[in-house]
């Protein structure tokens, strides 16, 4: 793939997630939103170069980018069926709860045993990111990862 020009100036989560997330779930998705509005890639494809607003939520079942322009018009709107992601949410949501667990038991070997599966989670993730969005929006893996997460943050408990 060739370098992707465009990029994030802001995300927006839209609505709230389907439960209360607890204190890590909020970091993760805090932690995800910082990381892309630093550093990301992400250009609507017709749309070469574009500085955009990312307003992101589920709707109806289905995971929904409405792509905006720096200033907050409306620019593109795609969405992607969440079944494809619903066993990987599934298994983000155990590795999470797991996490808590070992943290608070003081299991420093669970707690990386838990961060490598996540990692490969959030891999595993990213790919079928990739792939549901290729010929939509063209993203780079790092940004791809970071919307997994927010993708599990806003779809909790499916």
């Amino acid at each position: 793939m060739a370098e992707i020009a465009g990029r994030l100036l802001r995300i927006c989560l839209e609505g709230a997630p389907l439960h209360l997330i607890s204190a890590l779930q909020q970091a993760d998705r805090d932690q995800a939103v910082q990381d892309l509005q630093s550093d990301n890639a992400f250009t609507p494809v017709g749309f070469a170069g574009l500085q955009s607003v990312l307003h992101l939520g589920v709707q109806n079942g289905r995971l929904v980018f409405d792509i905006r322009d720096a200033q907050d018009a409306p620019v593109v709107a795609v969405g992607l069926a969440l079944g494809p992601f619903k066993m990987l949410i599934k298994d983000y949501q155990m590795l999470l709860d797991s996490y808590a667990g070992a943290v608070a038991e003081g299991r420093e070997a669970k707690i990386q045993a838990i961060d490598m599966g996540r990692r490969g989670l959030h891999n595993e993730g990213a790919e079928l990111m990739l792939q549901r969005l290729a010929g939509k929006v063209e993203i780079d893996f790092a940004t791809a990862r970071r919307l997994f997460t927010l993708v599990c943050a806003l779809h909790q408990k499916l």
